[in-house]
Parts: structure tokens; C-alpha cells; sequence
């Protein structure tokens, strides 16, 4: 746990007792701080209660009376499409708003480092699709180069439950939109930024607050190191407006499927093969074609940005190389679940929009494609060109009909539930095809989480 500092003697209110919100009390009490807690969910409230948490209904007037703060979770809104009601109570009471990422930023150094040979490191990687990959793609090349790392954020732990930091450690940390928007305190080290495409829209008012989101881990904390995915517009402004011009090492730009060229700091990755280069030199270069974890050029991608990331920290490139060859993946995120009679199954259900789901269908071909679920503003039309190796659709979620009609002349059939996708899709499968779970669209309709979608996948093929 990172004892919270700054807040000891203080009384600081936590809304939202989920993983995060409680990970925040418990280390804001650890810090001396008097927490009062509330979740408008009843079991939440239980589990807290136990814990030994005050609860306080915070909407109530002066609930928020002598506050010195409210940390409020990452799912609730604080300003679009509407700020929560216990936030706008803050406003009226003056009390700062603040989350448990800010926490962490503010109290993971202490007197101790003092001691320390090599002062411990944050990387926070951050972007649209990619950053889950890239943040365990990291925290594992730093593991396999023997250097004590932690991985948490939006995934693993909370931020707050790490460890305190030994000598020479580097805690990697994924943060969404979400994170980043809320957080008075942004200073990693090393700050990453993927791509974007559309998503989460109602909680940022469009792409504009998105990006607008985003950029403020770059903005707000001087990061010493920036890795900037390039291959969209706002990609490439960003890394203009932080670079000092050109020749300027601290800005490293990534791509996947262009060359980069230039005086400064680059790492792509074209036909399989990653390139870095520095000062208009190449300096190294690893073939990504037989690293089974990092299929398709979105995962060549993410192994540039991680790659990127790994050598400002002084990592050495056959280092990363070695690592990627024994990188997993990721559950969820091209999963390659199964194969059997020459049919391989993989699982992407973390492909809950259309740029990710496209992403997972350029890296395969013969797809016998498992979609549909809960569509997310924008539509299929930006998915429609990236068809080309679709065998044949198969349609599932409660609006499976009308998913299925917005395919165009794409062989489909609508299946509605994943036991029948799969079964059909199997049945249909010749040697060398791939069935793919890539949804292009939210798992609500069916299911509470995206992780449950492909675990039900992943047993109806093992049922096969």
C-alpha cells in the first residue's frame, strides 16, 4: 500500500467504494487522514462498513462540510454528459475534486529515496486501443531484464495498492481517459500515448474533451520522456507541441505501417520488421513476424511503444526482443484460444469498437467473424472497408437483426447468442480459416463486462 501524504489529521471523502474508491480510503487512512465514505450501492456501503468506514450520504447538505477533499472513482461522471450530484455539491462547497491517481502522483515518493542509487520510475501509458497491451508488454520486458517493476491502473491493481518503491524500480501504469481527466497531480517519467479513435464520447463531449483528456498526462506533468503513436492527426500534434524542434530526443515518434524519417527519435514498424531510429540512422531493427503474442500491425504497435518506452529507461534492444518472444498476450486481445482440425480460435473481446475490431480483422485472414453486441455511437461504416478477409459473419447480441443489416453484401447469419456463433462458425470452418470474437461493439446487452463475453467464448469452443 502507498500511504496517502499530505492529508494526515484531514477529513477527505471518497465517493465510489469499487476497487479503486476503496484501494483510496484504505491507504488515505493509512496516511492519517478521517475518511467518509458513500456508494450509492448497497452492497458497496456493506463491504466498506466492514472495513470500518464511516458512510455518509455526501449529496445531503453540508455533508461535505470541512472536507478537504473528494476522491471520486474513475466511472463516475464529473462533468459530462452531467457531473454527479455529490460533485456538483463540491463545487458549491469549495472542496477540490480529485481522484486516487492524483493521490498516488503525490505520495509514491518519500524521504527514503533519499537512500536510493536509482531513483524508482513511473511509466504511465495512456491512448484509445493498445495501452492494456502495452502496459503489460512493458512491466514484462522490464521482468524479463530482472528489474523490480509493479504493474497497476486500469489494470492489474489500484494504484494505491502497489508496494512501496525499492531502488531502481519502475511501476508501469495504464490510465484511461477517465483517469487522466480528474487528476490534479500527472508527473510519470515516462509518459506513452497510443492512438486515438472515437470512444467514451458522452463522458468528454466529443472527441475535442477526449483528446483534450488525453493529453493531460503529457501537459499537466513535464513528463522527462514522451512516446507519441503518430499514426492519427492528434498524434502528430501532440508530438509538435512537445517537442522543441527537430533533433529533439525527448519526443519519440511510433508508427505502425509508415517509415518515420527525420533528425530526431523514431521507432516504427513496416512489414513485420521494427525499426528505431536516431539522428537519421538506424541503430536497430527486430523482425515481429514469429512473436506469436503480438499478431497483426495493431500489436506490432504496441511492441513499438513498448519498445520505445523500455530504451529511454537504458534497456538494450536484443533485451526487448528476447522479452517479446516470450510475451503471452493478453486475455481478451487476439487470444489465440484454440486450434483444432487446422482452425484457429482466437478471441478479441476487448475489440468493443469499430477501430479495434478492425485492427483484429487485418490481422487474420478467412475469417469466420463473431460480432455484434451493444453498438456504440458512429456505426459499422468505418468498419466496412476492413472486410476483405470475412469469410462469412456471424451475428450475435439482443439487436442481432439490425447489426447484421448495416454488414452490406457480407455473407452473414444472425445466431443471436454466442453457444449457436460458435457451433455454426465451427461447423462451417475449413482447414486454415480463424473464428474471431471481434465485436465492434459494447458486451452490456449480454453480458456485464467484455472479459465475460470472452470467457464465454472461450468455453464454447472448448466444449467443441
Amino acid at each position: 500500500m502507498i500511504p496517502v501524504r499530505g492529508y494526515a489529521g484531514a477529513t477527505v471523502a471518497v465517493l465510489g467504494l469499487g476497487r479503486s474508491g476503496l484501494s483510496a480510503a484504505r491507504a488515505l487512512r493509512e496516511g492519517g487522514a478521517e475518511v467518509i465514505a458513500w456508494d450509492d450501492n448497497e452492497a458497496a456501503r456493506d463491504a466498506a462498513t466492514l472495513e470500518g468506514f464511516a458512510l455518509k450520504e455526501l449529496a445531503k447538505p453540508g455533508a461535505l462540510d470541512g472536507a478537504a477533499c473528494l476522491i471520486v472513482s474513475p466511472g463516475i461522471p464529473h462533468l459530462y454528459p452531467a457531473p454527479n450530484k455529490v460533485v456538483r455539491a463540491a463545487w458549491d462547497a469549495g472542496v477540490p475534486v480529485d481522484n486516487d491517481i492524483s493521490l498516488f502522483f503525490r505520495s509514491f515518493a518519500t524521504p527514503a529515496w533519499d537512500n536510493f542509487e536509482r531513483m524508482p520510475k513511473v511509466i504511465a501509458v495512456t491512448g484509445s486501443n493498445g495501452k492494456s497491451t502495452t502496459s503489460a508488454l512493458i512491466h514484462h520486458i522490464l521482468t524479463h531484464a530482472e528489474r523490480p517493476t509493479q504493474l497497476a491502473g486500469n489494470i492489474g491493481r489500484g494504484v494505491l495498492d502497489l508496494d512501496p518503491a525499492i531502488d531502481g524500480e519502475v511501476v508501469v501504469l495504464e490510465l484511461s481517459s477517465y483517469q487522466t481527466d480528474l487528476a490534479r497531480a500527472l508527473t510519470p517519467d515516462v509518459a506513452v500515448f497510443t492512438n486515438l479513435t472515437p470512444d467514451h464520447l458522452d463522458r468528454h463531449d466529443g472527441m475535442g474533451g477526449y483528446f483534450a483528456a488525453k493529453r493531460r498526462l503529457f501537459a499537466e506533468g513535464g513528463p522527462d520522456r514522451c512516446v507519441i503513436g503518430v499514426d492519427e492527426d492528434e498524434g502528430r500534434y501532440l508530438a509538435n507541441q512537445l517537442s522543441g524542434g527537430n533533433g529533439d530526443d525527448r519526443v519519440i515518434q511510433v508508427s505502425s505501417g509508415r517509415k518515420l524519417s527525420g533528425p530526431g527519435w523514431s521507432v516504427f514498424a513496416k512489414k513485420g520488421f521494427l525499426a528505431e531510429m536516431r539522428k537519421g540512422k538506424q541503430v536497430a531493427s527486430i523482425d515481429l513476424r514469429g512473436v506469436a503474442g503480438l499478431p497483426g500491425a495493431h500489436n506490432h504497435q504496441n511492441a513499438c511503444a513498448a519498445y520505445a518506452a523500455c530504451r529511454t529507461i537504458g534497456l538494450a534492444p536484443r533485451v526487448i526482443e528476447a522479452a517479446f518472444h516470450s510475451f503471452a498476450g493478453l486475455p481478451h486481445r487476439s487470444q489465440l484460444v484454440a486450434e483444432k482440425d487446422g482452425v484457429k480460435y482466437v478471441n478479441d473481446s476487448k475489440a468493443t469498437n469499430v477501430d479495434s475490431a478492425a485492427k483484429a480483422l487485418q490481422a487474420f485472414r478467412n475469417i469466420r467473424w463473431i460480432c455484434g453486441g451493444l453498438e456504440k455511437d458512429g456505426g459499422l461504416e468505418a468498419l466496412l472497408p476492413h472486410l476483405g478477409g470475412v469469410t462469412k459473419a456471424y451475428v450475435i447480441g439482443r439487436e442481432a437483426p439490425s447489426f447484421a443489416m448495416k454488414l452490406g453484401d457480407l455473407p452473414h447469419e444472425v445466431c443471436s447468442d454466442m453457444v449457436t456463433a460458435v457451433a455454426r462458425a465451427a461447423e462451417d470452418a475449413e482447414p486454415g480459416d480463424t473464428v474471431l470474437l471481434a465485436p465492434a461493439a459494447a458486451s452490456f446487452d449480454q453480458y456485464d463486462s467484455f472479459e465475460r463475453r470472452g470467457e464465454d467464448f472461450i468455453a464454447c469452443v472448448e466444449r467443441l
